[in-house]
């Protein structure tokens, strides 16, 4: 038998595997700065399961930045925010006997790959092998290696999809079944399965901000304001100082993502400056509809316990879980609305995640206003000092 050798370059690169080009991050389930510019959300935090839910008997675990699936019967995990066009970006592992799927635009009632797309991770389908949409588009026959790391990346704008496997094409196709609905994780029972990295880009948004002037924009003056705000555009970004007040669009909005970077100012040490970003509000109202609240104040210490709701929080509704931004820096927020659920991001890490389960009605103080209305940023007081850059938009389709 001839003998091979390799150099210990190569047999570096053998035993890495695909994991070494599964992932650019130093540290699994983050993002870089480059990926928070350009308005990656982490889907999940490595460290629990907020923002997810469990559907079916699966049973999920959480150990050292890996979400896996090991026991229980079947069923899936999903998020609770849901999705139209997208890249997704995602890592997992199996066994030799894997048989596992990621779950794309689909319902929480009935089956997820009838309801959305599923993508496969089961290499012995004779039909829709790993990296197939099952029953949809076939992908280029592929094999990865058992008991290792390998990367998808999904590209889905509207009917089109390609989905990368270790950074190689393996399938590109169309099919316009299915719009937008929740991403998920599917665990067949006694096939171990384990994911981590699981990181998402909204696509389609475009500015409603020009950077110039506040064109689409128009003044809401409270009535009793004794100072009044003053909005100026500069350097490519809104400002705002004094209030009561706000600006808010000319256009409504119902389901969307809603992406855009803030700094509060502060006067000292003391001081956290408060505003809000209101939506589905109505036109001319002052601040109505709901609030995601701007305030990077917590106490002893402890970012865990926010004062006065906490950045990222739906005011009045649900305190965000941790502040994590702070006063004189600006910080990315990702405001998703699909119907009673929203949810917040703050520099790609999810805060809230909140279903409004009260009657509906007009008045999202009092009622699940389930309506459009109009987008506003708030000038809360007097000492009100904050700067709104990079405000972009897309509008979720219906199932």
């Amino acid at each position: 038998m001839q003998r091979i050798f390799f150099s210990p370059l190569v047999v570096l690169a053998l035993l890495l595997g695909p994991v070494a080009s599964a992932s650019n991050q130093t540290k699994p389930n983050t993002l870089s700065a480059k990926e928070l510019a350009d308005g990656w959300i982490l889907l999940w935090d490595g460290e629990t399961q907020f923002g997810w839910e469990s559907l079916g008997q699966a049973e999920w675990s959480v150990k050292d930045g890996v979400l896996t699936a090991t026991s229980g019967d079947s069923g899936w995990l999903a998020t609770n925010a849901t999705f139209a066009d997208f890249i997704l970006r995602i890592e997992f592992r199996t066994g030799a006997d894997g048989n596992s799927g990621i779950f794309l635009r689909s319902s929480k009632e009935g089956q997820p790959a009838e309801t959305g797309y599923e993508l496969q991770i089961f290499n012995a389908h004779p039909d829709y092998p790993t990296g197939s949409l099952v029953g949809c588009l076939k992908a280029k026959p592929v094999k990865p290696a058992p008991d290792q790391w390998h990367a998808y990346e999904v590209s889905a704008q509207g009917s089109h999809f390609v989905v990368k496997l270790d950074g190689k094409v393996v399938l590109d196709g169309r099919d316009d079944q299915h719009a937008v609905g929740h991403i998920g994780l599917q665990y067949n029972k006694g096939k171990k399965v384990e994911f981590r990295n699981i990181r998402l880009k909204p696509l389609g948004l475009t500015s409603i901000f020009n950077g110039k002037d506040l064109s689409g924009w128009q003044r809401v003056e409270a009535e009793k304001a004794k100072v009044p705000p003053q909005w100026s555009v500069h350097q490519g970004m809104i400002h705002v100082v004094q209030g009561p007040g706000q600006i808010e669009t000319e256009r409504t909005f119902q389901d969307f993502v809603f992406q855009l970077d803030i700094r509060t100012n502060p006067k000292d040490a003391n001081h956290h400056p408060n505003s809000g970003v209101f939506f589905r509000g109505d036109k001319g109202r002052f601040w109505s509809g709901y609030e995601s609240q701007i305030r990077n104040e917590f106490k002893d210490g402890d970012r865990s316990q926010p004062i006065d709701w906490g950045t990222g929080a739906i005011y009045n509704r649900q305190a965000t879980r941790k502040v994590i931004p702070n006063d004189g820096e600006f910080f990315t927020k990702t405001i998703i609305a699909s119907g009673r659920h929203m949810a917040v991001w703050v520099n790609g890490i999810q805060v809230s995640d909140f279903t409004d389960s009260r009657p509906e009605g007009s008045n999202a103080r009092e009622q699940a206003r389930l309506a459009g209305g109009t987008i506003s940023l708030q000038a809360h007081d007097p000492t009100t000092n904050l700067d709104f850059r990079n405000l972009r938009i897309v509008e979720l389709p219906k199932r």
